[in-house]
């Protein structure tokens, strides 16, 4: 154990594919009018805010989350007990919003009866398959219900049931879809790839792939279907979006600095 231990707390490779998720990672985004996470939001059944008791303080929604985005950098940066703990319960913890659910893996190792496989999930699961309960997500981020969607990962959508993607009268996109092969006889298909355009939205839902073989032989590779929707009027520009804000903001600040020049308040270096 201490050998595979040393290989983790050791390998560079691994180090820097971990920093570079902190780097660029977040527990949740808002963008371009959409709300994009992993897991959940955690909510009770009557659809409020679970409040969920973080070293003392209660915190629900959006504070919940920032919340559990600290205690993850604290994590990795400081390595204290507490946070270290957290990391535990975010990975596999009921009311974390990166799981949702409660985890089984023990049991499906080491039990052979099925029914302790079963892993109670949060009700925000079929919560939000109302718009009702959607909309009050996107408010809590401060988003206008209905402009935008939630686009959650981490559930396969078991789509040989006939259970789809695009939940909530388009508020919710579920784009996990299980893509590892061991989902595949459960949902039916490979997952799905969300793509955003000027024009709209397409979920793209990909077949497995069987085998290089297939693929040499009757050219059989990755087959997808797509469903489109959220298709805009007119095309969306590059002004439209969350960038667009952040070019027009460093235009306002470049003809600041420009105007300060011009009229003596900072001085032009020689």
């Amino acid at each position: 154990m201490d050998k595979l231990v040393a290989e983790f707390t050791s390998a560079d490779h691994l180090r820097r594919h971990v920093d570079f998720l902190y780097r660029h990672g977040s527990m949740y985004l808002v963008r371009n009018r959409n709300l994009l996470f992993h897991g959940c939001v955690p909510l009770n059944e009557d659809g409020t805010f679970t409040s969920v008791n973080c070293l003392g303080t209660w915190r629900i929604g959006r504070d919940y989350l920032d919340f559990c985005d600290e205690i993850a950098r604290r994590a990795w940066r400081m390595r204290d007990a507490d946070a270290l703990d957290w990391m535990w319960y975010l990975w596999i913890g009921m009311k974390s919003p990166a799981s949702g659910r409660l985890v089984k893996t023990f049991e499906r190792a080491y039990i052979d009866d099925p029914a302790s496989w079963v892993e109670p999930m949060d009700p925000y699961f079929e919560l939000t398959r109302d718009e009702r309960a959607c909309d009050a997500i996107m408010a809590e981020f401060g988003l206008a219900p209905g402009e935008g969607h939630i686009i959650n990962g981490h559930t396969p959508v078991h789509a040989a049931e006939g259970e789809q993607p695009i939940r909530a009268n388009g508020r919710l996109l579920v784009i996990d879809g299980g893509f590892c092969s061991a989902y595949h006889p459960k949902t039916g298909i490979a997952g799905y790839t969300l793509i955003s355009s000027s024009r709209g939205c397409r979920l793209k839902a990909h077949q497995a792939f069987e085998s290089v073989d297939a693929v040499l032989a009757r050219n059989a590779d990755i087959v997808s279907e797509t469903d489109r929707f959220d298709v805009a009027e007119s095309r969306r520009m590059v002004g439209d979006t969350d960038t667009g804000v952040q070019i027009r903001e460093q235009i306002r600040d470049l003809h600041q600095l420009l105007d300060a020049y011009r009229t003596g308040v900072l001085e032009e270096r020689r």
